[in-house]
């Protein structure tokens, strides 16, 4: 563990989660028969106040694949730092070669975003943000990822407080 706080697990059952699919692939194999076809979906699952979470379900039917991405996508929720209904700071996660910028943004300005992004933010309860996909990749998957490594880095106030072992009510003196 490498400065990283340590992530407590969230239960899901206990959530009333929305659930939203974002990317189905169609995915074949070649076989002496002919050929056989596979789906992977890529799932996006929220309660619309504060967790949120992406799920990969694969299968021969695509209902499956999506109960399985469901499943998944549960089992690693991500808690969402907010200061009303924008990001507390500006943050950057990468994933492989997708790279995803979240900026705050002011009241009234909405989810700013791409397909993948925009649903995460929305399920996750953000009502106005900013973000931009500035990797070398625009594929579904990783950019989900990249965006939950940039949800796990930002900090509340209190919490970076905390990690510097002062208290709230402390004046920060300029650096």
């Amino acid at each position: 563990m490498s400065g990283q706080l340590l992530r407590k697990r969230i239960d899901a059952k206990s959530l009333e989660l929305q659930e939203r699919v974002v990317s189905i692939n169609r995915v074949s194999k070649v076989v002496k028969g002919g050929k056989r076809f596979k789906f992977a979906v890529l799932v996006v699952v929220g309660d619309g106040r504060q967790y949120v979470g992406v799920g990969i379900g694969k299968a021969k039917e695509i209902s499956e694949a999506v109960r399985k991405g469901i499943e998944k996508a549960g089992k690693d929720l991500v808690e969402l730092k907010r200061m009303g209904d924008t990001l507390p700071h500006p943050v950057q996660g990468e994933f492989g070669a997708a790279s995803v910028l979240l900026k705050p943004a002011p009241a009234g300005t909405g989810v700013i975003a791409g397909g993948v992004v925009r649903a995460i933010m929305e399920l996750g309860g953000v009502k106005d943000v900013v973000t931009k996909v500035v990797g070398r990749t625009s594929n579904a998957i990783n950019v989900a990822w990249a965006t939950l490594e940039a949800l796990k880095e930002s900090r509340t106030v209190d919490e970076i407080f905390k990690l510097r072992g002062k208290k709230t009510s402390e004046p920060v003196a300029a650096e």
